[in-house]
């Protein structure tokens, strides 16, 4: 006769069930401060302070710990410089904040070309472009985005309210007597002109788009590439943050869905060693453009392809522009 023996459990069930809760406190605290974390970096990446708030930060552990675990403070960009050609001074009005620019006209002008500019920066980096345009024979408007440069407020949200700035530059533009608009933009600014015409908010003769990302998720995991966090949950939690506290959709911030809506010839273009937007952004957008296109592709970075390749860049822009008259 043999004799069967029940194998003794490894665990005992009430042990077996107290392994588990813990797993479980401990998963839900990962995820409380996962939240937190996005929550702050989400304020953070739409929020911009004000040069007289910007502090010298402790360089001791802790410090570092809190602000890898909170992220960095940007500040608004005052930077100025003495441009080469004559500007007047404008103010604009949108939502009760007063928006600053530039304009500057030539004599037979060929229309005028607004000028956006990317996420935390101002009117001045895309002064050179401007001077570029007038050489070219047209007027220009430069235009700081809310929350930069010298404009009211110190929110952004990412591309999703700033068609408002589009439009109120393209009325400015239109009361000054130009019949032929153009928009040029660049990363952000290039979002924000492409989304404006998708909105009908305004009508423009072109489009010049440089480096617009694919979607705010897409341009967030590579924001998390470039130093070094992994860009999932990363991205998905900070979305989620910047869509609860700047009160739109995130998720649906979509450059590659608002390309579909452009009834204008567009240009676009894009350096092939940016590191926050890939090449298959860049043709996502291209490829669902259904307008009049064209993309050029610079050996230069996420930076100015006019002065990653000015040759190259008056070349492609020129020909665009004599191709559209």
């Amino acid at each position: 006769m043999h004799s069967t023996f029940a194998l003794m459990p490894l665990i005992k069930p009430g042990r077996l069930r107290s392994i588990f809760k813990l797993v479980a406190w401990i998963i839900i605290l990962q995820l409380i401060l996962i939240n937190i974390s996005a929550a702050l970096y989400a304020y953070k990446f739409t929020h911009f302070y004000d040069s007289n708030e910007y502090k010298v930060s402790s360089q001791n552990f802790l410090s570092k710990t809190w602000r890898i675990f909170a992220g960095p403070k940007f500040y608004k960009s005052f930077q100025q410089a003495k441009l080469r050609y004559p500007i007047e001074d404008i103010n604009l009005q949108i939502n009760g904040l007063k928006l600053h620019g530039w304009y500057s006209f030539v004599n037979d002008s060929k229309g005028c070309i607004i000028l956006l500019h990317g996420i935390g920066a101002n009117k001045i980096h895309v002064a050179d472009e401007g001077e570029a345009f007038r050489k070219m024979g047209y007027n220009i408007l430069m235009i700081d985005f809310r929350g930069h440069g010298l404009s009211e407020g110190n929110t952004s949200t990412f591309g999703d309210d700033e068609t408002a700035e589009v439009k109120a530059a393209y009325d400015f533009a239109l009361a000054k007597g130009n019949r032929k608009i153009i928009l040029f933009g660049t990363s952000l600014g290039a979002v924000v002109a492409i989304k404006s015409v998708a909105d009908k908010m305004v009508q423009p003769h072109a489009i010049i788009a440089e480096m617009p990302f694919g979607s705010l998720q897409q341009h967030l995991k590579s924001r998390a590439r470039v130093v070094g966090f992994p860009s999932q949950p990363f991205a998905f939690f900070v979305t989620l943050w910047i869509s609860i506290e700047r009160g739109y959709n995130g998720f649906s911030h979509q450059t590659t869905n608002y390309a579909k809506k452009i009834n204008c010839p567009v240009l676009l273009q894009w350096g092939r060693m940016d590191n926050y937007v890939s090449e298959k952004e860049t043709y996502s957008v291209y490829d669902n453009i259904p307008s009049q296109k064209k993309l050029v592709i610079y050996n230069a970075g996420h930076q100015s392809l006019l002065n990653a390749d000015s040759i190259k860049w008056n070349t492609e822009v020129t020909s665009f522009l004599q191709a559209i008259q």
